[in-house]
């Protein structure tokens, strides 16, 4: 299924969201076309301001106790998903599970329940999901 995305947040005017094919429960090609950076892939996911994968998740992250304990631990998911479904997941986790409390970041319909600062813009751009999936492969266990 091919799902056509359109619009711009304003901070990314530059950028228009992606095209991107779901296949199963993957999104098996990277959205920019190269693969990310897992250095930088790491940082997002430690900073709790720009990706908020602390406030739920926990992980092989130093400061246990700034890390969330509502959804699963990331220790081992790149042993547990492949790529694609790591893409999803970050993409939108809602095609797989709607009433999952995970924010879709790479999506900018369906935000009735989203601050007004982030209404019409994806939480990450299609770089700093890559980057955030290059990280998240790397966790093995």
């Amino acid at each position: 299924m091919l799902l056509a995305l359109a619009g711009a947040p304003a901070a990314m005017a530059e950028e228009p969201l992606r095209t991107y094919a779901v296949t199963g429960d993957a999104i098996r090609l990277s959205l920019t076309g190269r693969p990310g950076d897992a250095e930088r892939g790491r940082s997002l996911v430690m900073d709790r301001h720009k990706s908020l994968c602390l406030l739920c998740h926990s992980g092989p992250f130093p400061e246990p106790h700034a890390q969330g304990t509502l959804a699963p631990s990331l220790a081992g998911v790149g042993g547990r998903l492949s790529e694609g479904q790591i893409r999803l997941r970050v993409v939108d986790m809602k095609r797989l599970d709607p009433d999952s409390i995970m924010p879709a970041y790479y999506r900018v319909d369906g935000g009735e329940r989203v601050g007004e600062a982030w209404r019409g813009r994806p939480v990450l751009a299609a770089d700093e999901i890559e980057d955030i999936v290059a990280f998240l492969v790397t966790l093995k266990e």
